[in-house]
Parts: C-alpha cells; sequence; structure tokens
C-alpha cells in the first residue's frame, strides 16, 4: 500500500517533485518491481495527477481516496483501513498490508522481502523499519535551555564517551512496516508486538523538506554512478 495524497505544504506535490530526472514517486515503484513477496502494489491517493502517474508506472489505483482521509492532520491508520474496506468489498482480502511510503525513497525491494519474510517466519504483528539515533542525539546527550542555560534532559551524571551510550533506534518513516491485517482492523497500526528492521543511516532518508530532497538527489546520484562503474 502506497499513500500518496495530493496536498503537500512544505514541498508542493511532493508525491511528483522530480528527483534525478524521475517523479519521487518513481523510486517507490522501483522498490516494488524488486520485490518477490508482494502480491499487490496499490496507490492510495485523492489526486488523479498521482493517479496518472502510478499508472504509468504500473502501480494500480483501484480507488481514489476521499477527501475527508486526504487532510495535513489524517492519520495512516484510517488510510490503510479504508484502503482494506475497499478491496474486501471488491472480493479482495490481505493477510499481510506493507506501507511503502514514497518519502522514502532509498529503501529497496530486499528491504520489503526481509521485513514480509520476518513477520511470516518469526510471528508478531508487525515488522517496521528503523534507524540507529545517532549518540548525539540519544537521550542522555541531549540538553534542554531553563532561564537561557542548558542543562542535561535526563537526571543523573552525563555520558560522554559514545561507547558508554546506550544503542538506540527510531522508526525511519517508516520506509517499510509489514503489518498483518487484523492488527490494522483491530484499530492498531503497529501491534503490541513489533520486530524491528534495522536500516542503514543512508537508507534512511525521509523527504519533509527541500533539503531532504537535497540529500535524496546526492544519495541517488551516488547510487546511480557506483552501480555504473
Amino acid at each position: 500500500m502506497i499513500p500518496a495524497r495530493g496536498g503537500s505544504k512544505g514541498i508542493p506535490n511532493k508525491n511528483l517533485a522530480t528527483v534525478c530526472g524521475r517523479p519521487l514517486l518513481a523510486y517507490t515503484a522501483d522498490a516494488v518491481k524488486q520485490s518477490t513477496r508482494l502480491t499487490r502494489a496499490i496507490v492510495s491517493t485523492d489526486d488523479e495527477r498521482i493517479a496518472d502517474c502510478a499508472r504509468s508506472l504500473g502501480l494500480e489505483v483501484p480507488f481514489m481516496r476521499p477527501a475527508s482521509l486526504a487532510a495535513d492532520d489524517t492519520p495512516m491508520l484510517p488510510v490503510l483501513q479504508h484502503a482494506l474496506g475497499t478491496l474486501k468489498s471488491d472480493g479482495f482480502e490481505a493477510d499481510i498490508v506493507v506501507l511503502l511510503q514514497p518519502t522514502s525513497p532509498l529503501r529497496r525491494g530486499e528491504h520489503i522481502d526481509a521485513a514480509v519474510d520476518w513477520l511470516q517466519r518469526a510471528g508478531g504483528e508487525s515488522v517496521v523499519s528503523v534507524v540507529e539515533v545517532p549518540h548525539q542525539f540519544s537521550p542522555v546527550s541531549v540538553m534542554r535551555v531553563d532561564d537561557g542555560y542548558l542543562f542535561p534532559f535526563l537526571d543523573g551524571p552525563p555520558i560522554v564517551r559514545r561507547q558508554d551510550k546506550p544503542r538506540l533506534y527510531a522508526r525511519n518513516g517508516p520506509a517499510v512496516l509489514a503489518v498483518r491485517a487484523s492488527v490494522l482492523v483491530g484499530g492498531s497500526l503497529y501491534g503490541n508486538k513489533s520486530w524491528p528492521l534495522v536500516m542503514k543511516q543512508e537508507e534512511s532518508l525521509d523527504v519533509d523538506t527541500p533539503w531532504d530532497l537535497s540529500l535524496v538527489e546526492f544519495a541517488l546520484t551516488a547510487r546511480i554512478n557506483a552501480n555504473s562503474l
């Protein structure tokens, strides 16, 4: 399931923004084609331009998303629930839903397959992609400002050495979320038992701002050049 609504304030028409001469959506379509574990690839959008682009990339657009589910503050869960309900009414029921946001263009088909394989093999309710938090952003390193002065965010003695800091992870978009359809229908996006799929920093860029778009273009250009050697 690829959610790609038309409205975007940070980057107008973000899902169609040009990156290395192609629309941003194209890189998620590439990952879908690389995957061997997906049975359908469906775009949920409220925008006819995105729908046309998706179809040209070989993705399905079997329905249009209602405007009530395409606002800036619309959570992802009802978007996926709407898609499941619409597909069920057409006679298709999914066992596992794989959420692939177009704003994570550096994820590849191997990440998708790893998430699905892991969920089917290990059980649990979901597998979600994460990236290790840089040590300087660990809660033991984060500071707060009080009356203009810096204070540790957490109580206790500061931990200065990188090697002594705990290893922490954050969802990277997420770039990939494989979740059982029953979990979504039950009212949760991740469920209570979620496995981590750890991705590299250079695979985890999430496009929210024009600066992010520039970083992604740099990363994709480097990847293209490396593959051409």
